[in-house]
């Protein structure tokens, strides 16, 4: 239950969740960690709290560096329970604490989930609260990735408290970057971004354009490792993210019943790679739809390929889009592949489905009667090859 400095006075508390695979929907491959930090000023103050089962971890790395009737400040940067779970516990060990929260909805949502009767102190864009030595500025981010997120900023010890912004699902014995594998850390920061803030880039920009201003010696985000050494990396990145000019690449995505639409892809793969594209190949039977959509933030063509089942789509394929449809990808371009026998209507319900998500059509739906031949395969990898990306 150790608490780790981050600088003098400056606090890790929070807790790591070495054994979750699952997080709304993707799977947390590398597990995840719920950050809270703490400051000790004049004033002490808690950001953030954790999950609830991860409660009595986070008090009792807390009560390590101060005893819990002093905190003054509960910060409450976002109201999803992986950051505010711990609320009740801690306010219920933490009796003089205000419970600061951002913007209307912030409080409404943290009086739904543990009622009204905490000393709530609503904060709004540039509001400040001085712990003596040290103060604490607000930054709402509406909707990076829900209306009540915020960050906390520490000017004089240069932290930006940056919440779901800038984070990672990774679990880690090392609480900072340049304790991590790099790229293992930027995989986990492409899969956050791409199957939790993609549908916001507009948001995500806004962000940054409040953080540039800003003297920053670490990023500390609620989940993952704390930014340090690569903090020009991650804000270069989420630049890129967010500007949705993906790098010339393309993924191909299928399942299939009895290998057509599978040999399908794999001329689509060939095509591709024909005209010098980069291509990741996911057979929806083996590959998880979030890394599926990992590679799409650096794509800029998405091929999706069905057979047809009772009239309809393969229930995987069905999955997937219905999960692209929520994440609205924007900047790419697509088209529609499959095979059929009696009908072949999901090679058109697959077209519309990425008309729907904001996948512009690159060509018309491909489809092939039974079992496609080497002429008909050599003819789709050729007609792949001369597509103009």
């Amino acid at each position: 239950m150790r608490a780790i400095p981050l600088k003098p006075g400056v606090y890790w508390v929070g807790a790591v969740d070495w054994f979750l695979r699952t997080f709304h929907g993707y799977t947390t491959d590398q597990g995840a960690t719920y950050n809270a930090y703490l400051i000790m000023d004049e004033k002490v103050a808690l950001i953030d709290t954790v999950k609830a089962p991860f409660a009595e971890e986070l008090l009792a790395r807390v009560a390590q560096v101060v005893p819990l009737e002093r905190v003054d400040y509960l910060v409450s940067n976002h109201v999803e329970m992986d950051h505010s779970g711990a609320i009740p516990q801690a306010m219920a060990r933490m009796p003089k604490a205000q419970l600061v929260t951002c913007s209307p909805q912030g409080q409404r949502g943290l009086t739904a989930h543990y009622g009204a009767g905490y000393p709530y102190l609503p904060v709004k864009a540039g509001d400040s609260i001085s712990l003596g030595r040290r103060t604490l500025r607000f930054i709402p981010t509406p909707m990076l990735h829900w209306p009540d997120n915020m960050m906390t900023y520490c000017p004089e010890e240069k932290i930006l408290f940056s919440n779901d912004a800038f984070g990672q699902h990774y679990a880690s014995g090392g609480r900072f970057d340049d304790e991590e594998p790099l790229a293992d850390v930027m995989r986990q920061a492409a899969k956050y971004y791409a199957n939790i803030v993609m549908p916001y880039p507009a948001q995500a920009k806004a962000a940054l354009k409040a953080v540039e201003p800003l003297a920053i010696d670490l990023i500390a985000p609620s989940h993952g490792v704390i930014w340090r050494a690569h903090i020009p990396d991650i804000l270069a990145a989420y630049k890129k993210w967010s500007d949705n000019t993906p790098p010339k690449a393309a993924v191909v995505v299928f399942d299939s019943m009895w290998h057509s639409t599978e040999k399908m892809a794999l001329a689509i793969s060939e095509g591709f790679l024909a005209q010098g594209v980069c291509v990741k190949l996911h057979d929806l039977k083996t590959s998880h739809m979030s890394d599926i959509i990992t590679d799409l933030l650096e794509a800029s063509c998405l091929a999706v390929g069905s057979p047809t089942l009772n009239n309809n789509l393969l229930p995987t394929v069905s999955a997937f889009l219905t999960y692209l449809a929520g994440l609205a990808p924007k900047g790419r371009k697509g088209f529609a592949f499959g095979s059929y026998g009696w009908g072949g209507q999901s090679i058109g319900q697959v077209g519309q489905a990425l008309t729907a998500a904001g996948i512009e059509p690159l060509m018309e739906p491909v489809r092939q009667h039974y079992v496609p031949g080497p002429d008909d395969l050599a003819a789709l990898t050729a007609r792949v090859r001369d597509l103009a990306l």
